[in-house]
């Protein structure tokens, strides 16, 4: 399995924009599918986002469709998140999650390995 390091978090006020770098080492990308999950304060986790190997599908959840979008760069080993117009309840732990499988999937359970996750707080 590769390992996933998350890079892009920080503090910015509602209506702004950041861009998560979900960086894999220890193996080639390009054969998992990637996930964006995310847990906020006393809540569980929950999914965000998935991409294809190649790209070629990806899947949003709900709260975020029309803000966030999933893409990826396998020549850099990189997966982002990019996040507009974001509002104070995006405040989370973002995760991204690697499994070895075709099929963007937005099941925790279906992903084996996760990174440590980066902090994004969106302020009112």
């Amino acid at each position: 399995q590769v390992q996933l390091v998350e890079s892009g978090g920080g503090l910015v006020q509602a209506g702004g924009s950041l861009r998560l770098s979900c960086a894999a080492s220890g193996g080639a990308l390009n054969i998992y599918t990637v996930g964006w999950f995310r847990q906020a304060p006393g809540k569980g986790r929950e999914f965000v986002a998935a991409i294809k190997w190649n790209g070629g599908s990806t899947i949003h959840a709900d709260p975020v469709k029309g803000r966030f979008t999933i893409s990826r760069d396998n020549a850099l080993n990189t997966v982002y998140l990019q996040m507009n117009n974001l509002k104070p309840e995006d405040t989370a732990v973002y995760y991204c999650a690697s499994r070895r499988a075709s099929t963007p999937r937005s099941r925790e359970s279906d992903y084996d390995s996760w990174g440590q996750g980066t902090q994004v707080t969106v302020s009112s």
